[in-house]
């Protein structure tokens, strides 16, 4: 049993230092952020909005059945809804009704808003791809942010190894008598300075890392890293190709285009809509109702089997001839009793009725409620085409920049690497001269810096060209999914 709880404790432990160690890709950062980022998931609602408006306009088209019921008492003299017999007392009346109705025209305002919904879903999407375009980037940025940092701080900590390797050598050399102290403290300031400047770095690694993190909404600040290889430039990618023929490319697949477009084509379709309040509707409907009623149904008289009929009190006429009183029969009656009220559903069934007919509205004025809305319909067509027109400039514009940007990048990257190159051999050659006494500790220092500092310009240009070159790549058509880093 031990054994197998050791066993136990050594794979969660294996599987918590792997855990800990994992380390993400570029492509995984964009990927998981398309999956949890909070914008990406309000647009994905908005897509579910458009949904639920897509299935009312399908509604629409479906006939309306609407059901109702009531139940109410009367106290004094009213009138029973199913005899229609006045009297003093209370009773409980209810009444039922069950009513389908169904437009048959409306000026085709149904099949128009169906249509608009249609439209409402494709702006969502198009809405919903350009936030995953602007997630991506962002994320691309501050990934890059991070390697930028990480790779200064690789220069820095390399370039002080050799700094504390020149203070052991300089160390040795003061002692034998071939160097002045003074270089020594020279170089033991140079290590400070770069010890500092390190400190400075290890602190935006951590606050890229974490405002990595939070983009992403991963909690583990601590534990949190990412792959800081395989990210080099072959060449000058998409910037090869004509400006024109990206400019093109942008206007047929960037979203925020499309947006504009459907959102203009939205604004006619509301015009559309707003003018069918001209257009006489017809309608057809069918009504059926019932009632019931707590009223006795009626009363229930016991006449006297041996003398059923007897001569009543009150003349009922006069003889012509004699002058005399007529007086008439009556029934013995020997008692009275009142029933009860009939059956619940047979009350129901004898109480029943349908109508059903045809409405026809025919509008005549409103009070430009019509008119105005057709106005400020037309007033929004206007808006959208200009705001269609703007989008199309700044597709240009910032195509424009961003292949200017992406080129000049790329231009930037091959001088520092040639810079690189250049201050690589002059530290090498001031440090060979350092090393036999030809120059003094100042000036080998000075060309340390100079290739410290060309150094971190490389790695500046080169993640600077990547994020750029991005960029480009998303004005060209490629899916943020799918870009290649």
């Amino acid at each position: 049993m031990k054994k197998i709880v050791l066993f136990i404790l050594l794979i969660s432990s294996g599987i918590s230092i792997q855990a800990q160690t994992k380390k993400w890709t570029l492509r995984e950062c964009v990927e998981y952020a398309l999956e949890n980022n909070i914008s990406v998931k309000q647009s994905e609602l908005d897509l579910d909005l458009t949904e639920m408006e897509k299935s009312d306009a399908i509604g629409n088209f479906l006939p309306s059945l609407n059901g109702s019921a009531s139940n109410a008492w009367n106290t004094g003299l009213t009138q029973d809804v199913t005899t229609g017999v006045l009297a003093n007392r209370t009773n409980r009346n209810s009444s039922y009704s069950m009513t389908l109705g169904m437009n048959l025209f409306q000026g085709l305002r149904n099949y128009k808003i169906y249509q608009r919904s249609e439209l409402s879903k494709l702006a969502a999407d198009y809405g919903l791809s350009k936030m995953k375009d602007d997630i991506s980037l962002f994320v691309a940025n501050a990934y890059l942010q991070v390697l930028n940092n990480k790779a200064n701080l690789d220069v820095l900590q390399s370039q002080n190894e050799v700094t504390l390797q020149q203070i052991e050598r300089t160390n040795e050399l003061v002692d034998a008598g071939v160097l002045p102290k003074g270089d020594l403290l020279e170089i033991r300031a140079t290590d400070a300075s770069e010890k500092q400047n390190i400190a400075i770095t290890e602190n935006a690694v951590r606050i890229s890392l974490i405002s990595l993190a939070q983009l992403l909404r991963i909690q583990d600040y601590e534990n949190f890293d990412i792959e800081d290889e395989g990210y080099e430039i072959i060449d000058e990618g998409i910037t090869a190709k004509d400006i024109a023929e990206i400019i093109a490319s942008a206007k047929e697949n960037r979203s925020e285009l499309k947006l504009a477009q459907t959102n203009y084509d939205l604004a006619e379709k509301d015009v559309q809509i707003s003018r069918t309040a001209y257009v006489p509707t017809l309608s057809v409907y069918m009504n059926y109702n019932t009632r019931e009623s707590d009223v006795p149904s009626g009363r229930e008289v016991e006449l006297d089997p041996d003398n059923p009929v007897i001569v009543g009190d009150t003349p009922i006429g006069v003889l012509e001839s004699t002058g005399e009183s007529v007086l008439g029969l009556q029934p013995n009656i020997l008692s009275v009793t009142e029933l009860g009220p009939l059956p619940f559903f047979e009350q129901l069934y004898l109480n029943d009725g349908i109508s059903y007919g045809f409405q026809l509205r025919v509008p005549i004025f409103n009070g430009f409620s019509t008119r105005n809305t057709v106005k400020r319909s037309l007033i929004n067509v206007k808006r959208q085409e200009y705001l269609l027109e703007q989008t199309k400039l700044d597709i240009e514009s910032n195509v424009y920049q961003a292949y200017v940007d992406a080129k000049g990048s790329y231009k930037s990257f091959e001088a520092a690497q040639k810079a690189l190159e250049s201050q690589e051999l002059a530290y090498q050659y001031a440090k060979d001269r350092y090393d036999v006494g030809l120059i003094n500790a100042f000036d080998f220092s000075q060309s340390k810096t100079r290739y410290d500092n060309a150094k971190i310009e490389a790695n500046r240009s080169k993640y600077d060209y990547i994020f750029k070159l991005k960029v480009l790549e998303l004005y060209f058509g490629v899916p943020a999914s799918e870009l290649k880093f």
